[in-house]
């Protein structure tokens, strides 16, 4: 009894101290800056893209932050939104009954109707809610939680079925025996990745024949396609900054003509594929793209989020079109987009995981 009470005191010192290094990393890597202030690179970077945002129009928007109310609980850190064909809205939050991430609970999936009245928890207890990343809802209004800690990918039907099951949560007892018992270390961090198992994945989107596109993630550095029956057909990418490479691979999106756009953070630029993962062009005006959506009807746009509350708006050219700064007055810097959705060309909707806030943001005009 002895024994395991010294152990697992261990493993949660472990744990609070590994959290805490993963949260300073992920700032880091936010900032581009490794932590010990900014690159030359990223000075270069934050001036062309200064110089760039003045020579295009700002955009004109409303914001209004939506009144969601959860009966007797606390909607938490809302890092995915997404929204259905009857105008449900979905948000996959941080918060819940336990933490952290590998043998915690501390995520939830919320649905609100039209009228933005709480609905139901999706998956409830579910064994992939762990840390919640993002949250895509597609043309059949099946449900996806992309789940950042446990590894995992869960696809609901429209009525909440679990229909298929993608990764696999590495056991807590395993983690357990391997870096506390033994003492074992993992100074890989930045692995290739296996096929059938993600490593911190964080969004997910589909092409027109419904291959499943994965951006994965914060420690693998790579773009999963896999087929509609949930077979793995192939990945790119490893770690770094040249072709075929990522730094923080933060969000995904596809076309009406299936070229993927994958949200390359920690590089400050968006790259864009074809349906069969064969690198086309970059896009390098946005910032650093935490998130990306498209629009639908004959003319489409990118939208693109930055976690300092900026919206860029871009033509499939790669063109800026247009910015707006969104959340001023929130009272943080980082995290004030996490995830966007994109309604139509004038209404997108943001997860704001520092103010724990969900935006609908509606552009009145500008490009």
């Amino acid at each position: 009894m002895k024994r395991f009470v010294v152990v697992f005191a261990f493993f949660v010192l472990a744990i609070v101290v590994i959290g805490a290094g993963m949260l300073s990393q992920q700032r880091a890597q936010a900032q581009g800056g490794g932590g010990r202030g900014p690159s030359p690179e990223l000075q270069a970077s934050l001036a062309r893209q200064a110089d760039l945002e003045k020579s295009t129009p700002q955009l004109q928007i409303t914001e209004e932050v939506l009144p969601l109310v959860v009966p007797g609980h606390t909607i938490g850190e809302t890092e995915g939104v997404s929204k259905n064909s009857k105008g449900h809205l979905f948000v996959y939050s941080r918060t819940g009954t336990s933490g952290i991430s590998r043998g915690g609970t501390a995520a939830e999936l919320f649905e609100f109707d039209d009228k933005l009245k709480f609905v139901k928890l999706w998956g409830p207890d579910n064994y992939a809610a762990s840390f919640a990343h993002s949250v895509r809802v597609d043309k059949y209004d099946n449900v996806w939680m992309v789940d950042e800690g446990s590894g995992m990918i869960v696809k609901f039907d429209p009525n909440g079925m679990v229909k298929m099951v993608l990764g696999r949560k590495p056991e807590a007892i395993d983690y357990l025996e391997e870096y506390v018992e033994r003492g074992e270390k993992n100074e890989n961090r930045h692995p290739v990745g296996n096929m059938g198992t993600f490593n911190r994945e964080t969004d997910v989107t589909w092409d027109s024949q419904d291959n499943v596109y994965v951006s994965d993630g914060y420690g693998n550095s790579r773009v999963v396609k896999i087929r509609k029956d949930g077979a793995w057909v192939k990945a790119v990418g490893t770690y770094g900054s040249g072709p075929d490479q990522f730094n923080t691979v933060h969000g995904i999106a596809t076309d009406a003509q299936d070229n993927v756009y994958v949200a390359d953070r920690g590089n400050r630029r968006i790259q864009v594929y074809d349906s069969d993962l064969n690198f086309k062009k970059t896009i390098a005006v946005v910032g650093a793209p935490w998130s990306v959506c498209t629009t639908k009807g004959p003319t489409q746009y990118l939208y693109s989020g930055d976690g300092n509350g900026k919206i860029y708006k871009v033509d499939l050219n790669g063109k800026l079109l247009g910015w707006a700064q969104t959340s001023l007055g929130h009272g943080q810097t980082s995290c004030l987009i996490h995830e966007i959705h994109c309604e139509s060309d004038t209404v997108i909707y943001k997860g704001d995981c520092s103010t724990w806030t969900v935006e609908k943001i509606t552009v009145k005009g500008g490009a």
